[in-house]
């Protein structure tokens, strides 16, 4: 099962990363519209916004989680869109005197004294798409960041890297693919270094239990039309995801629901499919795509009767 459904997951970012860069640019997941989800955005500032509303909700960076060097993963990376982004960020950020200076370090498990010759600021980006990851090979050397930052095709259950390897964990919007929710925390746990942060925000159904009821039968029914769509194995709640985070040896865990803040992304995505360029690219980039692009209403729905909620954790290890 696990085997197909990464075929899956390849195949539709394969076919669909072109087509969204060319018509919807580097970032590959929702924006922020503030908390009420009233604020009129331009749709890549209304992205960028969300990663740096996410940064500001979890406390990073701070002068007391900054190190030098400071390494990165960026799981489930796109094409690249925040990995670059925090990158530079975290690189110009003058009183931690982290910067670019080229040589990008690969041996996750080096301590500080060992890299005084690497760059202060690394990112890893993992995908399950090579086509993903070439092109945000691409991105990297056209920003000027290609000694900092390394993709890889990897397995979210099965990280690459050894224990302890980054300061911080970032996963926007990659946990609703994966199969074994708790095996993919675990391992980002593992590989999170002691003080460092996790940062994951991700599709969940709305909670369910004695006081909120179980999911209906049309509630299951339109969940497992999105799973088809969008190479989902299932989604779960943001409690019970905060229960699997409990379990592991994290500190400071918050949550937060930020479903009416990012609402209003996918009918800004409709609308901006609905040009001459768009519709020629999605008849042009496979039967894939062009499903996917059709289910885009099935989202905006899912969120107007709160099926679908954007769940948001941090945690310190």
């Amino acid at each position: 099962m696990t085997s197909t459904l990464y075929q899956q997951i390849q195949q539709l970012y394969d076919a669909s990363s072109g087509l969204w860069e060319q018509v919807w640019g580097e970032h590959m997941h929702h924006g922020y519209y503030g908390p009420d989800g009233n604020l009129k955005k331009e749709r890549r500032q209304a992205q960028i916004d969300l990663i740096e509303e996410l940064l500001a909700w979890a406390g990073v960076p701070s002068e007391k989680a900054l190190c030098e060097p400071y390494r990165i993963l960026d799981v489930g990376c796109g094409i690249g869109g925040s990995t670059l982004y925090l990158t530079e960020k975290f690189s110009s950020i003058p009183q931690n005197n982290l910067k670019l200076d080229g040589g990008a370090d690969q041996d996750y498990s080096r301590s500080p004294e060992q890299n005084k010759t690497g760059p202060s600021v690394t990112a890893t980006g993992i995908t399950l798409s090579p086509v993903q990851a070439n092109r945000a090979t691409e991105r990297a050397k056209i920003a000027g960041l290609e000694s900092n930052v390394n993709f890889l095709v990897a397995d979210a259950l099965n990280m690459p890297f050894p224990d302890e390897s980054f300061d911080l964990v970032w996963s926007l919007e990659s946990g609703e693919h994966m199969p074994d929710k708790i095996k993919f925390l675990q391992e980002c746990c593992r590989v999170l270094k002691p003080g460092g942060t996790l940062i994951l925000a991700t599709w969940c159904h709305r909670p369910v239990g004695e006081t909120a009821g179980e999911l209906t039968d049309e509630e299951r029914k339109e969940l497992a039309e999105i799973y088809r769509v969008y190479a989902l194995p299932y989604v779960i709640s943001l409690p019970e995801y905060e229960e699997i985070v409990r379990s592991l040896p994290l500190t400071s865990i918050r949550t937060a629901d930020w479903s009416k803040a990012v609402a209003p992304f996918w009918d800004v995505v409709i609308d901006s499919a609905l040009t001459p360029s768009a519709i020629w690219g999605l008849l042009t980039s496979g039967w894939t795509t062009i499903q996917a692009a059709l289910a885009l209403g099935l989202m905006s729905r899912g969120y107007q009767s709160g099926l679908i909620r954007f769940g948001m954790i941090c945690a310190v290890k």
